[in-house]
């Protein structure tokens, strides 16, 4: 008998090529599909051109090529109930279901979740009214942070040193619009300090597995300024977070988190990833994601040492308290080329050249994100096109490789940071 699986992976960005590149390496692992993919993942199975909104599409897929398998990857799909809708015709897929996915689907739920069940976030209050809003920044202290509640592609959140950047947020978010509907709602919350850390853990509704800590470098900007981006690079796992600080992370938050949403009826099975910051009062809940990180996951999916079909197949069906999940006691990293002028507005179709010669040192992968092919040209097809993701025994080797590698690759317009991970080694 052939239990090879055949798989569809919603998504096409450089998650999805780590993650599908990770699932390949499964002996029990068939043909893959990504929906809708990149260049670098049609070199790991086929791309079809399906949107990863289209849940229609998507099923009338699934069903005619009889997939036994689909990773729901990217927040959109999530929040839109993909999970739902495959669940209802019996089949097979890992992530949370649409009431799950309003952890991050909805900051406004996820703030009153945490509220209401003693869970360490920052002080906020939530608006749908832009006068009563706009009324509350006046007497708030500064900085203050203004979000969109719904989905806005990580940049959704403003850190106003002043009532005039506040109002400007709100105006954009609320009355001009920009991130749709996903302002429609607001949150307006105290500013909290200390580092960010980003923390995952896999779970089947009742267990899960913790991932190693792992900290993004938001910021367009060398020395974290300018601005908010989808994620300019990561480093796992983190120097100065000890076992004894996870430890705290996992009963304090992880447990009660899952806990609480088993308890309101909404079971979480996939990946809860809670953004943190180390506060001098403790961790606190920045926000809540329903997925793995982006690019968080090319530098875990270097260090996952157990076959990730496995762990997937056990979150579905409820086991993963049986086996340990195991990772790799080394550091890894990743950088990404953008293209020049993300996250504004930047150019698309440069030909990108040396993707072969980076990785020719075998501690390199090279992970695609906005890529695509174009009269059979490699080109640049978004805003942060790859991942340069390196391993090493220390994170300042794995770090070294990682920069030694990139000079190999070239695109019109390549930008990236030169200090991601600098101030810990």
């Amino acid at each position: 008998m052939d239990n090879k699986q055949t798989i569809l992976i919603i998504g096409g960005g450089g998650r999805e090529h780590a993650v599908g590149w990770k699932v390949a390496q499964s002996p029990r692992a068939g043909k893959l599909y990504f929906a809708p993919g990149n260049a670098g993942t049609a070199k790991l199975g086929e791309n079809i051109s399906i949107k990863a909104t289209d849940i229609d599409g998507l099923l009338d897929f699934v069903k005619k090529e009889k997939i036994d398998l689909t990773l729901a990857l990217p927040d959109d799909p999530l929040a839109l109930g993909v999970v739902d809708a495959f669940q209802k015709e019996g089949l097979r897929i890992f992530g949370p279901t649409k009431a799950a996915a309003q952890l991050e689907s909805s900051k406004a739920f996820s703030k009153h979740f945490m509220q209401k069940h003693n869970l360490p976030t920052a002080q906020f209050e939530t608006f749908t009214d832009f006068e009563k809003a706009d009324e509350y920044l006046k007497n708030h202290s500064l900085p203050v942070v203004v979000k969109a509640s719904g989905l806005a592609l990580g940049k959704g959140v403003v850190i106003a040193q002043t009532y005039e950047e506040a109002h400007e947020a709100l105006e954009n978010m609320m009355i001009k619009k920009v991130f749709g509907e996903g302002g429609t709602e607001v949150v307006i919350e105290e500013f909290l300090t200390g580092p960010e850390i980003s923390i995952h853990a896999f779970s089947d509704g009742k267990n899960y597995s913790l991932f190693p800590s792992a900290q993004d470098h938001k910021r367009i900007g060398e020395g974290n300024t300018g601005l908010n981006t989808g994620g300019m690079g990561t480093i796992s796992p983190l120097p100065f977070v000890d076992s004894a600080l996870m430890e705290k992370i996992e009963k304090e938050i992880v447990a009660p988190t899952l806990a609480a949403m088993a308890s309101e009826g909404m079971s979480f099975q996939g990946v809860l990833y809670p953004g943190l910051m180390l506060t001098k009062d403790g961790p606190k809940i920045l926000e809540y994601n329903a997925r793995f990180g982006d690019p968080e996951t090319e530098t875990y999916m270097r260090l996952l040492d157990t076959d990730l079909l496995d762990i997937v197949d056990a979150t579905i069906d409820g086991t993963l308290g049986t086996f340990d999940v195991k990772w790799k006691p080394l550091s890894a990293c990743t950088i990404i080329l953008a293209s020049g002028g993300y996250p504004e507005k930047y150019e698309k179709e440069k030909p990108i050249s040396g993707i072969e010669e980076a990785e020719k040192n075998t501690d390199i992968i090279v992970f695609h994100a906005g890529t695509t092919l174009k009269e059979g040209v490699l080109v640049t097809n978004g805003g942060r096109v790859l991942g340069v993701s390196a391993t090493g025994v220390t994170l300042k080797e794995a770090l070294q490789t990682a920069y030694e590698a990139i000079p190999k690759i070239s695109f019109e317009g390549i930008y990236y940071r030169k200090d991601i991970g600098d101030k810990y080694i």
